[in-house]
């Protein structure tokens, strides 16, 4: 009877098969071997359906992306049915049934063998891979604290960073040079990372001579202490980030606010991270110009407005999303779509937004979300404040990871040069290590969400004191594997710093610098001698002075839009401004009758504590001959100013090695 059973049900199933291709004999049949997903179905779909139908394209609304919406199908019904591969519009439609629907409608069709493995696999169940998409691909939100492996076979790494990188190596197979760079190079390295200025030769000197096993964890926290060089420092970071500018479109009409003074007082206390970004959504006193922005005068895109600006700008640098293409359609770059952007914008705006569909109204009201809803709801019917601050708690939530990843993938690739995760804007990629990426976030979470624990960890691991690996190239990113950190060139404010320290001409705060104006325009030197008293008038660090020629020349952001990172490569404007413009050539001149009044006119003298002074050593031979030529015997102001020229030119001055 079971035998009888089985024989029918093999008959019909078979008798049904015939009958399908019998009537419709362009079908190429299943094939009766066992199709495996990876490779045999997923590169047939990636190769002839993902074009059209994944990653935001979805053409008959259909989409190939997850095994979900294969079997949901489009305008036409589903796209296929399991176990029945013959009636699945999937076969149908690559199998030219109907000869004005054939797919894909560009390029070459299916070949039969195609064909025949699609249909064996939707009638072995459609099989799929846990987890995977076509489309793209959504980050892991929640928290993770990995295990930090212990140290590898021959090495005694403390930082857990090394420990990760070692079993990072070992599973990429990777052979990874852990031997440290000299003293000098490193403190040039993490000084101007950490604090923005060259050393002195007195602090290369104290390194020097230090025996004590603790001496790099030693320097890295004395230049973290250094609240005002800090704070100077990263001052230029935020204020690209957060498009605080001193002047400049908005603030004729009042629309905009400097937030300068609260900027510079939380990075001189080092206000902890969640602190600090609630205090920008949920405005503190001081803080408020963040999320106002630009009120524009005249008509603008509906992608534009000042609420949905506020939205783009606070999910690209806090949660390292790009919104700007859903504010306009469904993103074509990544999963988000118009209406997560508008959820958010909702959240700033003082009434309900009707949903703009490239710049068309639709007719439709935004809701009022968090783009990650799991996360927790925001009361639509709240006064806009309420909802700023419900947005503020819900952006630092601990369930929140992609928070904390956010800014430590942030902090690595300003120390290492390049991120965990590329680009720093788009934190759905894939890092070349998620157990790293996880656990620095982890560490930043679990340690009061301070930045300096951050910075600290990975100033003194030994993949920071690597040798440099050179520049990034752009063209092999998607191939990245980490073999030590990249060499920096200075930003402009770094190299303006520098050359001030070299020449020993600083900027003076005067004019409107020092006034500050019922509107907030101008006053940071005053504001920030209010914020954290005494006498900010001497050694004015670039990050605090309004641009100047050479500023702009080198790269310094006009704050009209969020840069969270600058362009490093070298351009016509920067080569023209190095040789002929007139803010480098003042300095430099200022700076020679400086120098030759110290030393005297010694040549001798002069040119070692010139190389001290920018380099940290002293002249070769060849080195000292060539200067003292340039610089005369005795030494003129002329001279000097060539000699000064020609090492802030050089590699070893404008490159952080």
């Amino acid at each position: 009877m079971k035998t009888t059973s089985w024989t029918f049900a093999l008959l019909c199933v078979l008798g049904f098969a015939a009958e399908s291709t019998a009537a419709d004999p362009q079908i190429p049949a299943a094939t009766t071997a066992r199709v495996d997903f990876e490779t045999q179905i997923k590169p047939i779909l990636f190769a002839r359906c993902t074009n059209c139908h994944a990653k935001g394209k979805l053409k008959g609304g259909f989409s190939v992306e997850t095994r979900e919406s294969l079997m949901k199908g489009g305008e036409t019904g589903p796209g296929m049915v399991v176990g029945k591969s013959a009636e699945s519009q999937l076969i149908l439609l690559v199998s030219g049934v109907e000869p004005d629907r054939k797919m894909p409608a560009k390029g070459d069709p299916l070949t039969a063998q195609e064909i025949g493995l699609l249909r064996g696999w939707i009638d072995q169940g459609a099989p799929w891979t846990e987890g995977f998409s076509f489309g793209f691909r959504r980050a892991l939100l929640a928290p993770r604290n990995p295990m930090v492996p212990a140290s590898p076979d021959g090495q005694s790494f403390k930082n857990p960073i090394d420990r990760l990188l070692a079993r990072y190596a070992t599973i990429n197979k990777l052979e990874i040079d852990w031997k440290p760079v000299d003293d000098r190079t490193f403190a040039r390295r993490a000084s101007l990372d950490l604090v923005g200025l060259l050393p002195t030769s007195e602090q290369l000197d104290a390194l020097a001579k230090d025996n004590r096993p603790d001496k790099i964890e030693r320097f890295v926290i004395e230049r973290l202490s250094d609240r005002r060089a800090y704070a100077d420092h990263w001052l230029s970071f935020w204020n690209d980030a957060l498009r605080n500018a001193y002047k400049g479109t908005g603030f004729i009409d009042g629309g905009r606010k400097t937030i300068t003074k609260w900027l510079y007082q939380a990075l001189y206390d080092n206000k902890s991270y969640d602190k600090f970004v609630k205090e920008l959504i949920n405005p503190a006193p001081g803080a408020e110009g963040f999320t106002k922005g630009i009120v524009w005068r005249g008509v603008v895109n509906a992608s534009q407005v000042p609420p949905v600006q506020a939205a783009q700008n606070v999910s690209q640098v806090f949660l390292g999303t790009n919104l700007k293409c859903a504010s306009c359609h469904d993103s074509f770059v990544n999963h988000w779509k118009l209406t997560d952007a508008y959820a958010l914008a909702s959240v700033f705006s003082e009434k309900p937004l009707e949903i703009h569909r490239c710049d068309k109204p639709s007719g439709q009201q935004s809701k009022v979300a968090f783009i990650f809803p799991e996360l927790g709801a925001i009361d639509a019917n709240a006064p806009k404040a309420e909802r700023m601050k419900q947005l503020s708690e819900l952006l630092v939530k601990p369930e929140n990871g992609r928070f904390a990843r956010t800014i430590v993938n942030r902090l690595w690739a300003h120390m290492m040069g390049r991120g965990i995760v590329e680009p720093l804007d788009d934190m759905d990629q894939a890092p070349w290590d998620q157990e790293l990426l996880d656990w620095l976030a982890w560490d930043l979470v679990a340690n009061g969400y301070d930045l300096k624990h951050t910075l600290e960890r990975i100033a003194t691991s030994r993949a920071y004191r690597m040798k440099a690996v050179g520049l990034p190239e752009p063209s092999k990113q998607g191939a990245f594997v980490f073999k030590g950190p990249f060499t920096k060139r200075m930003t402009a404010e770094q190299f303006a710093d520098a050359l001030s320290a070299l020449t020993g001409v600083w900027n003076e705060p005067k004019g409107d610098m020092l006034k500050v104006d019922g509107r907030g325009q101008g006053g940071q030197i005053a504001d920030i001698k209010s914020a954290v008293g005494g006498d900010k008038a001497s050694e004015v660090r670039a990050a605090l002075v309004f641009d100047d020629p050479l500023l702009v020349a080198l790269g310094r952001s006009s704050r009209e839009q969020v840069v969270t990172r600058r362009d490093s490569i070298a351009t016509t404007l920067q080569a023209l401004e190095l040789t002929n413009g007139s803010t480098l050539d003042e300095k430099l001149k200022t700076g020679a009758s400086r120098w030759v009044a110290k030393s005297g006119n010694n040549p001798d003298v002069l040119i070692r504590d010139l190389w001290l002074s920018a380099f940290g050593r002293t002249p070769t031979d060849a080195e000292r001959a060539a200067a003292v030529e340039l610089s005369g015997r005795p030494a003129t102001v002329e001279g000097v100013q060539d000699v000064l020229w020609s090492l802030t030119m050089l590699p070893e001055f404008q490159i952080i090695p």
